[in-house]
């Protein structure tokens, strides 16, 4: 059985120029529990995942797995699966031959492909090309690649998303599933009522600091929860509650009772022979308490002390110049390793800040992009067979040919639905064999 491990972050702060993207940002995730990430956009929640995982390097702090850093863990696919965002998939290959690429990178045996494919879903698809493959089942064989190696730890960003009702419901089981083995769950997401439904322990940043960790449960206090009952005879429920000696608040749906359980109210009910039309506990919605916390409303005292950290971004400005900040930790210059490592999750990237005018230069195009993608979904990856054959692709074919299946492997069911696939790329599709 795979052994989770405890996530902790230690006063991380992470400056791009002047921008102050995390500011001392301290948190822990323990193993056996799903734990929601949560924070608006431009919060802080990517670049702190990216500091975890090794692909960009903290200003100020630490983040580890297990007490270690990412670059320390001697096998990482087998300790930790992420899945920071839409990966890239060559729209030629099979989904098989997509993990086998990693499997063999990484010294993982060829059958945890077949097991990874199942555990997602897409065990019938194995062998179909990923251009053929709708947004749902990318995001399916993007989480199939973070079991790849059966981790302890799984770091995903927006796993639904992309889903259909079916599959929300069955990711919600599937993480839950992995947490109960032991794992440890971390899941970033703005969907608070699909994280409300798969959570039992939250983490809220906001302006790149930590508004709140802890259970669902302690999100709000239990002064600010009342029993609502009600009754076809109000007038004698009011009675009743006023004989009792409990203070209540007069509501269109009934009586808002504070200080008392339901049971107790149910009790008061009963025994004077009212039959109730409600009764139940009723408290804040998730929603109201997270806009306030992250507003800065509502201040709860499982935050640490605001961090001396350096210049930080305007609040009227904030969000959107952390989104920016996010967006060039992927495309700085001075840090080539960065998109490469973000795929294979394996490499840990130079301590180098992005330069201020670069940043400012960067600044528009990186924010459109940012919406765009926040409106419409990452792009799909395109295949135009008319376009010129360049050198890269002749070596890239030539990379991923090694892992091919033979010309007699297994079609495809005849009556699978998919997008018609490109033209033959390679003497093996040429063929009509299956590209595994």
């Amino acid at each position: 059985m795979p052994e989770g491990h405890v996530l902790e972050f230690t006063g991380v702060t992470k400056r791009f120029g002047p921008v102050t993207a995390v500011d001392g940002f301290s948190a822990r995730v323990e193993p056996g529990v799903v734990t929601g990430f949560l924070g608006p956009n431009g919060a802080g929640k990517t670049t702190s995942l990216r500091i975890l995982l090794g692909l960009i390097a903290a200003t100020e702090g630490t983040a580890t797995i297990g007490g270690k850093r990412y670059a320390q863990l001697a096998h990482p696919l087998q300790t930790v699966g992420a899945a920071l965002e839409a990966s890239s998939f060559h729209p030629g290959r099979s989904a098989a031959n997509h993990l086998t690429v990693y499997a063999h990178a990484a010294g993982i045996p060829a059958a945890r492909v077949d097991d990874a494919l199942g555990a997602v879903g897409l065990a019938d698809v194995a062998g179909r090309k990923v251009g053929g493959f709708s947004l749902g089942m990318r995001q399916r064989l993007g989480l199939a690649y973070t079991l790849l190696g059966d981790p302890g730890v799984l770091v995903l960003d927006e796993p639904s998303n992309g889903l259909d009702p079916e599959g929300i419901k069955w990711m919600r089981g599937f993480l839950r599933e992995l947490a109960n083995q032991g794992r440890t769950v971390l899941v970033s997401s703005h969907l608070l009522a699909e994280i409300q439904q798969t959570a039992q322990s939250l983490l809220i940043i906001a302006r790149g600091r930590l508004v709140f960790q802890g259970s669902l449960g302690e999100l709000t206090a239990q002064d600010e929860y009342a029993t609502v009952v009600d009754a076809p005879d109000r007038a004698a429920l009011v009675t009743a509650l006023t004989d009792a000696g409990l203070p209540f608040e007069q509501l269109r749906t009934g009586l808002a009772v504070r200080g008392a359980e339901t049971t107790a109210v149910g009790a008061i009910a009963a025994a004077a022979g009212i039959a109730l039309s409600t009764l139940q506990r009723r408290g804040p919605a998730l929603e109201e308490v997270f806009l306030d916390l992250v507003n800065g409303v509502r201040v709860h005292e499982s935050a640490l002390a605001p961090p001396s950290g350096g210049p930080v971004a305007a609040p009227e400005a904030a969000e959107a110049e952390a989104g920016v900040a996010e967006e060039a930790a992927a495309v700085e210059p001075e840090e080539p390793a960065a998109e490469s490592a973000d795929e294979a999750g394996t490499t840990d990237a130079p301590d180098t800040d992005t330069d201020p005018d670069a940043d400012e230069a960067g600044a528009p195009e990186a924010e459109e992009s940012t919406e765009d993608a926040a409106e419409f979904g990452p792009p799909a990856p395109t295949w135009d067979a008319d376009h010129p054959t360049t050198d890269a692709d002749v070596e890239a074919d030539r990379f991923f040919s090694q892992y091919d299946a033979p010309a007699g492997d297994a079609a495809p069911p005849a009556d699978a639905e998919t997008e018609p696939d490109a033209e033959p790329d390679t003497d093996a599709d040429a063929e009509g064999g299956e590209q595994r």
